[in-house]
């Protein structure tokens, strides 16, 4: 089945790649790149921890959804923060606008590409661990995906490849 729709969105867990995977995806196809975080950081002049640090996780995933709702992109790939799914609103108007590529790994696999989890801006509640957060969110990037690209054990050259077929097939 063929889905014709103007953007590529990569969605999945903090560290899956998206943002890097995505430069290249975009690269190879001839497309603009988005990355939705780095949207959010220039609207709010600070670095996303900073956000959830001050602001809290409420209002940083307030701010997430109106940066997205405002997205009138095409021909673009977008790289989602992994928070996206907390908002059906986005979602929503992503799937409108692009197709949705969930970007799996393994558990495991996250945790070794995560070094700065205090940094890094991952929407955690108190007490939230990143295999709470995986258990969490694995199926709900499922259930919204229209593909979903198994990327454990892989290179990025072949996370992208996987990619780019996804969207042809």
């Amino acid at each position: 089945m063929q889905i014709n729709r103007k953007n590529i969105v990569l969605i999945g867990m903090p560290g899956a790649g998206k943002s890097t995977v995505g430069v290249l995806v975009a690269k190879a196809l001839g497309m603009s790149f988005v990355d939705t975080d780095l949207l959010i950081q220039e609207q709010e002049q600070q670095l996303l921890q900073e956000m959830i640090n001050h602001e809290g996780i409420k209002e940083f995933l307030k701010t997430e959804e109106e940066v997205i709702l405002r997205l009138q992109i095409e021909n673009s790939v977008i790289a989602t923060g992994g928070s996206v799914i907390c908002s059906v609103a986005a979602i929503n108007h992503l799937q409108q606008y692009g197709t949705l590529i969930y970007l799996k790994l393994t558990l495991g696999e996250i945790k070794a590409r995560i070094k700065n989890m205090a940094s890094r801006g991952i929407v955690l509640e108190q007490g939230q661990t990143l295999a709470d957060l995986y258990q969490a969110r694995a199926s709900v990037y499922e259930h919204y995906a229209d593909r979903l690209v198994d990327c454990s054990g892989l290179d990025i050259e072949n996370v992208v490849s996987k990619v780019i077929k996804s969207v042809h097939n």
